[in-house]
């Protein structure tokens, strides 16, 4: 490798030395490389682009002038390199070709007598391809390189480029603050422009690389070719469909000029601009025709700051002062629009005109940005050799090695000087360098804000300072107003995808960017209560989704209660039921001497008619809010008043069978089954229902529920039954009584009285088992409230079909029929018909 180094460094001494005269800097009057030089004790050197193939860089000679103003301070100033000067020679070249060729002659270390005074160190380029290209050369001989505008973070790999230093951030700085500045306006969908060069391209796939992380997504990435009208073609028609409103162009600024006015004709609009460091302060680039484009354009820039005597050092130029100087001559024919040659037909110039009356980047002495950098190189460079020469006790207090002399300086021994130097400048600047050779970074964030006229203010709307805390690095100036790009009175929205709202879960879309993903409606069910949810959650039991699905709110608990129609209408049928049955009791009572009444135990007759009431009321148990003590009686006393109401009509079928028989010869069957026996019948079997009742309930009662199996969104507020035995043991009791009532009522329908209560019993009890035959099957299909609903309409309508059948009929003679409520009448023997 080393040997490939000399082999490059005697080609390129070669092609230094021939000077062809057919060289493309010839056109704009550049007959050498070294532009201004001035000796000294030390020398150190510079590299710069003051010209080029088409026109001058008046930026460029800012910077060599800067270099100089800078050396003449240092000499100034007794404290650093006591006596001692510091000489400069700067060199001039234009393109890459001509640049390696003035590095070469600055290594080789003769000036313009032919003298051989080595250089000990090289300041510059600033481009980052052209010092990437020099440090391939410097580092091979372990010449220190200070860089004052190379921001490309691919320098920073101190195994490439180990003599490569600078005082301007790396763009890894920018790079970060680029993206937090995305994340933090929320901009998560972002086109990128990029020209051709090392500093762009690697800035370009550094910021892709880095945004990823954060989760920002480029929508495009597109590189600008000024020889190709394809890629002008293809960024035009990008721009105009795509969907992201932000777009960053990290470009130089040769290109950003080029890219600039070639979009002026197609009417670009709606994006937000964000620059690089490298043009977004160039506020010359500013017209009426781009503020379209420039409007509310915002960048980090390099922090603008003040240099004492700089200003006056740089309009104070005249073609006098470098009289050997090609390069001042020709900036000073184009600021002036004049010329020094007497054939030209231009206005002859003087070399007295006044630099204040030209509006250029050169004059521009307000503030400085770039500058500062080349002074804190200058800087830099003086530090490592007056650390260099110190000596202490015979040794170098820094290194501890021997003391060396300004003759035995080398440019290996300033490099490794170089490493350690830690000093502020003398307007506040820190200089220190990383094992990468990288400074500090520190940005401002500007605003670009157009009149009318096309003028644009630059204006500081926040920082960046990477020495703090990542909390603090980055932050805005307060109650500033920052105009927005694309005509927008807010913040631009530059989404691929709007974020998930809560009820939604966010799906990664495997065929996009990782930023349009899809939104998805969260399942029954399930919530989510957070923007981009990754998943639904499952909501507990007892709670249930809002309509929304991003919270769980508790379900609903449903019961038969009295506010609902359906249970206000079954205890208002409950009520007239009971009223009937009253009213039918009320009539029984005032024609309780009568015939019909008196007829099969008037007594028993009551008993049933106030069973009936209480089967009747007993439905109003089961309407309302569950309770411990509500689902236990309405089971109860369901069972024991039907039990009781049953054993009433059981008793009066017995007393019809027995009493036809009484009739017979020879039979006293009625005295043994009297008004007594009557009554122990009934106690008898209502007793047996009471001690089931008993068991159910000391074993196994029924209970409140909340029954969550049945409806996912609601909660059935129901009375389990406890033990199921016991329930249908309940049920079957009673339906065993019913059946015994229903074959001996049927037994009983042809005895011959003209009045036979058999036949009505017969048919209630057919009413009855049908109600309840039917009421299994509705019981067990019927989910939630209607289950209650089932129940209540089964005891109303067998109570009522009771009711109905066996006391209507006797009413209807009572009232209506009048004359057959008689002894005579109920005596007389008809002939009977069957069903």
């Amino acid at each position: 490798m080393i040997i490939m180094g000399w082999i490059t460094l005697i080609f390129f001494t070669l092609l230094a030395q021939i000077r062809s005269e057919n060289q493309s800097c010839t056109l704009i009057g550049q007959t050498g490389f070294m532009e201004f030089s001035k000796e000294g004790d030390l020398m150190i050197g510079g590299v710069f682009s003051i010209s080029s193939t088409r026109k001058l860089n008046d930026r460029e000679l800012k910077f060599a002038r800067t270099m100089i103003f800078t050396v003449e301070e240092i000499n100034r100033d007794a404290s650093l390199l006591p006596g001692l000067t510091l000489g400069y020679r700067l060199f001039n070249g234009c393109g890459s070709e001509n640049l390696l060729r003035a590095t070469v002659e600055a290594m080789n270390g003769k000036d313009s007598d032919g003298c051989n005074k080595k250089l000990l160190a090289l300041i510059g380029h600033s481009s980052s391809g052209v010092s990437n290209d020099m440090n391939y050369m410097l580092s091979l001989f372990s010449f220190p390189q200070v860089s004052h505008l190379s921001t490309c973070s691919c320098l920073s790999e101190n195994r490439l480029y180990p003599t490569f230093f600078r005082t301007v951030p790396s763009d890894r700085f920018q790079i970060h603050g680029l993206v937090q500045l995305m994340k933090y306006f929320d901009w998560r969908w972002v086109g990128v422009i990029y020209s051709i060069g090392l500093y762009s391209e690697s800035g370009t796939a550094e910021f892709v690389k880095e945004a990823s992380k954060e989760g920002i997504c480029v929508e495009y990435v597109l590189p600008f070719r000024k020889t190709s009208s394809k890629s002008l073609e293809l960024i035009v028609e990008t721009l105009k469909v795509s969907t992201s409103k932000v777009v960053l162009l990290f470009s130089s600024l040769f290109y950003t000029k080029s890219l600039l006015q070639k979009l002026e004709p197609h009417n670009i609009t709606g994006k937000q601009w964000i620059g690089s460091e490298s043009w977004i302060t160039q506020s010359e680039m500013a017209s009426d025709q781009r503020k379209s484009i420039l409007q509310g354009a915002i960048g980090f820039a390099l922090p603008r700051t003040s240099i004492a005597g700089l200003g006056d050092f740089l309009l104070s130029l005249k073609p006098s002062d470098e009289p050997n100087s090609t390069m001042v001559k020709a900036i000073w024919e184009e600021f002036f629009d004049c010329s020094f040659s007497p054939t030209n037909t231009s206005t002859m110039c003087t070399g007295a005109e006044d630099l204040q009356t030209v509006s250029a980047a050169y004059t521009d002495v307000t503030f400085f940005r770039e500058e500062n950098y080349v002074y804190k190189a200058v800087y830099s460079l003086a530090h490592a050799l007056h650390s260099l020469l110190k000596c202490y006790n015979g040794s170098n207090p820094a290194t501890g090695k021997p003391c060396v002399k300004k003759h035995e300086v080398q440019p290996k021994l300033v490099l490794e000087h170089l490493k350690l130097v830690n000093f502020t400048t003398k307007n506040g600047a820190k200089v220190a360098f990383d094992e990468n050779g990288d400074s500090g970074a520190q940005y401002d964030l500007v605003n670009w804000q157009i009149k009318e006229d096309g003028s644009v203010t630059v204006v500081n709307i926040g920082h960046y300072d990477n020495s703090l805390s990542k909390e603090e690095q980055f932050r805005f100036k307060k109650d500033t107003n920052i105009v927005w790009g694309g005509n927008m009175n807010q913040v631009p929205r530059s989404v691929c995808r709007e974020p998930c709202p809560p009820g939604t879960r966010k799906a990664i879309n495997k065929n996009r960017p990782i930023c349009c993903f899809d939104c998805f409606e969260c399942p029954e069910g399930t919530i989510s209560n957070q923007t981009n949810a990754p998943e639904c959650l499952m909501c507990p039991p007892e709670l249930w989704p809002n309509e929304k699905r991003d919270a769980c709110i508790p379900k609903p608990i449903e019961y038969l209660s009295y506010e609902e129609i359906m249970g206000a209408i079954l205890a208002a049928v409950c009520i007239v039921c009971v009223f009937f049955a009253l009213l039918i009791s009320i009539i029984f009572i005032t024609h309780k001497e009568t015939p019909i009444v008196r007829a099969n135990n008037s007594e028993l007759s009551f008993l049933l008619l106030f069973s009936l009431k209480l089967c009747f009321l007993c439905s109003l148990t089961f309407i309302g809010r569950p309770t411990e003590w509500s689902c236990m009686l309405r089971h109860t006393a369901f069972g024991i008043t039907f039990v009781l109401c049953i054993s009433c009509v059981l008793g009066k079928t017995i007393l019809v069978l027995i009493a036809f028989k009484s009739t017979l010869p020879g039979n006293n069957a009625s005295k043994r089954f009297g008004p007594i026996q009557q009554r122990i019948c009934v106690l008898t079997f209502t007793l047996i229902q009471i001690l089931i009742c008993i068991l159910w309930l000391t074993l196994n009662p029924p209970f409140p529920y909340k029954n969550m199996k049945h409806y996912k969104e609601k909660i059935i507020l129901e009375c389990a039954l406890g033990s199921p035995v016991g329930f249908w043991a309940v049920l079957g009791y009673i339906a065993i009584l019913a059946i015994l009532c229903f074959i001996l009522a049927f037994l009983a329908r042809k005895l011959p009285d003209s009045f036979n209560e058999a036949k009505l019993i017969t048919f209630s009890m057919l009413i009855f088992c049908a109600v309840w035959m039917t009421f299994v099957p509705a019981y067990v299909s019927s989910p939630g409230k209607f289950t209650v609903a089932v129940e209540i309409f089964a005891i109303l309508s067998s109570s009522f079909g009771l009711l109905v059948c066996i006391f209507v009929p006797k009413c209807y003679i009572i009232i209506f029929r009048p004359e057959q409520n008689s002894k005579k009448f109920m005596m007389a023997r008809k002939q009977t018909k069957t069903f």
